[in-house]
């Protein structure tokens, strides 16, 4: 009978130890979903074996890491065609409101939006709004002559010109305050988006803290700009440096390799992985592979 006893005893413990880990941080951590993690290296190279492919000159000007500013304006062949009217398409704006009728954006883009402030409505912020989007040129001109240049850049000049960046906001209060601002620099370039005007990056932008405008650029070189604390302006001068980068993101395994452009110039793809090729508006070409 002790016997038993002691094995119900026993028993009771156990389940006792069971409930009391399921309350634990390190069970509630799994349950939310995985931690990104990334790791840098210099080196490595994606150019060994694969096809050899001739790169044309708007290359160039064509992609997701373009430099637009007052040095490097947008063409017209750097611009994304997939730009639609969002309100026209509302099964593209789930999660977020629209300012106004007219906010159009990259297809593409606006899906990635739509992952990250979905990401953040299930960690209870919610009330994101679009205020801009993409602007074509005379759309830009207007909006410069009304506000200045304290306040627009001319057309040309400006990220919104691409189709990659857009301004967002919250129903609450300012970005700077709001939970939505708070959340986007935190956690944007888990999605691929940067805080383009940081605070403490005005001497290498030449533009003031904006905490409302952020601009797609894509993984893994959102969370190598996050890891390594860089603008935009960085990030390519540190490609040109280092010519070769490799970088993992939550298991997934990438490298990064930077080329100069020049005339008739031909670059080797990797067979059998998934690759992206962008310019950076400059006079280079950066390829992106996947290796998974």
């Amino acid at each position: 009978m002790k016997k038993w006893g002691f094995l119900f005893f026993f028993a009771l413990c156990l389940a006792f130890v069971a409930v009391n880990l399921a309350k634990a941080p390190f069970f509630q951590d799994i349950q939310e979903g995985p931690i990104m993690k990334v790791e840098v290296e210099d080196g490595g190279d994606s150019r060994k074996g694969g096809e050899e492919r001739e790169i044309a000159s708007d290359q160039v000007y064509q992609g997701n890491l373009l430099l637009v500013n007052s040095e490097y304006p947008v063409y017209q062949e750097s611009v994304k065609s997939d730009i639609v009217n969002l309100y026209k398409h509302k099964e593209r704006t789930k999660g977020y409101e629209l300012l106004d009728t007219e906010v159009e954006l990259s297809v593409a883009v606006a899906k990635e939006f739509s992952k990250m402030v979905n990401a953040a409505e299930k960690e209870g912020v919610h009330n994101f709004v679009m205020n801009s989007g993409f602007r074509g040129f005379d759309e830009q001109s207007i909006l410069y002559e009304d506000m200045g240049p304290a306040y627009a850049l001319p057309a040309g000049y400006s990220e919104h010109n691409l189709g990659l960046s857009l301004d967002v906001g919250s129903t609450e209060a300012k970005m700077e305050d709001a939970p939505e601002g708070k959340w986007i620099e935190r956690n944007a370039w888990k999605y691929g988006f940067i805080l383009r005007y940081p605070k403490d990056k005005t001497d290498v932008t030449g533009i003031q803290y904006e905490p409302w405008h952020i601009r797609y650029v894509g993984l893994p070189h959102s969370a190598i700009m996050q890891e390594k604390n860089f603008a935009l302006e960085e990030y390519l001068d540190y490609l040109k440096e280092e010519k070769n980068v490799s970088v993992t993101v939550n298991n997934k395994h990438y490298t990064v390799s930077y080329y100069a452009f020049s005339e008739g110039m031909t670059i080797t793809l990797p067979e059998n992985n998934q690759y992206e090729i962008s310019g950076d508006n400059m006079d280079g070409i950066i390829v992106t592979v996947n290796k998974e």
